[in-house]
């Protein structure tokens, strides 16, 4: 395989704030409230996944995408499975997409059309055929599991393989990731919690606050 040489650059808001909100089976009526939350708390990256009931997500993504400039927020598609829920996802609105694992056609597909895609690994091959197949950056998926110790020595042989670990991060281990060397992280459950408004701009806030704390005590 003959590595990618053009690839869409990670979303300018994701590098800047550090941390990628992520909402799973968040119905329609809910996910603007959430998303307004979410920027209130100095977020500046949603990511609506894919999967639950037939149409719901992508619904959600048209919800919000209507309003997205306005509020403050890019907009992605997670857990994107094909091709063709790519070009769904995209049309109604993402303009990032996620991934679980690694297909490279569907990494290949995004790069092709200057869309940004993020695919899921847990092993150095993973992240290396991920990147060669043209992904902006690599989610390291479970974090929890893998830890910040695992993001640090990856960094050894890909110093240049921007990652950002997802599943089971909080406030509280999100600035540890950050330290070892993640351009950001990926918060779902803990952050957005059971789908309503109601505390989810305080946790935005917590993490955004961790994350800048561990940035601002880097070396220049």
């Amino acid at each position: 395989m003959t590595a990618q040489t053009t690839r869409p650059d990670i979303p300018t808001d994701i590098v800047a704030c550090g941390v990628v909100a992520i909402a799973r089976g968040l119905s329609p009526d809910l996910v603007l409230g959430v998303a307004k939350a979410l920027a209130e708390g100095g977020l500046r990256a949603f990511e609506i996944t894919m999967n639950g009931p037939a149409g719901q997500a992508l619904r959600a993504i048209e919800a919000v995408a209507s309003r997205a400039q306005a509020i403050g927020l890019t907009l992605g598609a997670g857990t994107v499975l094909s091709i063709e829920n790519a070009r769904q996802a995209v049309e109604a609105g993402a303009t990032f997409l996620v991934m679980p694992h690694i297909d490279t056609d569907l990494v290949a597909w995004g790069s092709e059309h200057g869309i940004p895609v993020f695919p899921g690994a847990a092993t150095p091959t993973e992240v290396l055929a991920a990147w060669r197949a043209g992904a902006a950056a690599v989610k390291l998926y479970p974090a929890s599991t893998l830890g910040p110790d695992f993001v640090r020595e990856l960094a050894g042989p890909f110093p240049d393989i921007p990652v950002v670990p997802t599943g089971g991060v909080t406030a509280e281990t999100a600035g540890s990731f950050i330290a070892a060397g993640a351009v950001a992280v990926g918060l779902g459950g803990w952050l957005v919690g059971d789908g309503r408004p109601t505390g989810v701009t305080d946790r935005a806030r917590q993490v955004v606050s961790a994350v800048a704390a561990v940035r601002g005590a880097r070396p220049a």
